[in-house]
């Protein structure tokens, strides 16, 4: 069996209500909103590889999101302080909204604000997807998982390797 695609993985962590609620904000059919999320999270996944590598800040705040995702989550009174690293991931989709909806808009003709909408659906599951696939991924390649002081897109285990890991090889 081949290794799903980041949008097969992104359906398949979308529930039968978000796909009913993305299907009636487009006027569509639970097969049209399929095809709305695929191409969504396929937006999504390009805009997150180009930012990481621009080589500037961008690319540094790609790595922070990409590997508090991949890190396990901590445990006992640690948790206080909200779940920084999901945050970080969180915060970086919601930043990449805007380019994205508009983006899928002018491939699909979905007005960006639905696709908008669409994306804050998404950026859940989407995480969830990376976690998934981050923690498959910690074994199958040393160091994989940069370190806090690891320089952006550096030897192996850099953010290209990591990203390959966590969204597959180019689009799919």
């Amino acid at each position: 069996m081949t290794e799903s695609s980041f949008q097969a993985d992104v359906l398949d962590g979308l529930g039968d209500h978000d796909l009913n609620e993305i299907a009636s904000l487009l006027g569509t059919d639970t097969g049209g909103a399929r095809e709305a999320v695929a191409e969504t999270a396929d937006a999504m996944s390009s805009h997150l590889r180009q930012k990481a590598v621009a080589g500037d800040d961008d690319a540094e705040e790609v790595r922070e999101a990409i590997a508090g995702v991949a890190e396990p989550p901590l445990q006992g009174v640690a948790t206080l302080g909200g779940g920084l690293a999901g945050g970080l991931m969180a915060s970086l989709l919601t930043k990449m909204s805007r380019p994205v909806a508009q983006a899928v808009s002018k491939k699909t003709g979905i007005p960006a604000a639905n696709v908008d909408r669409i994306i804050r659906v998404l950026i859940p599951v989407v995480m969830a997807v990376f976690a998934k696939r981050a923690a498959a991924n910690k074994g199958a390649a040393p160091g994989a998982a940069p370190s806090s002081g690891a320089a952006p897109g550096t030897g192996s285990g850099g953010l290209g390797e990591l990203l390959e890991q966590i969204l597959g090889g180019g689009k799919q």
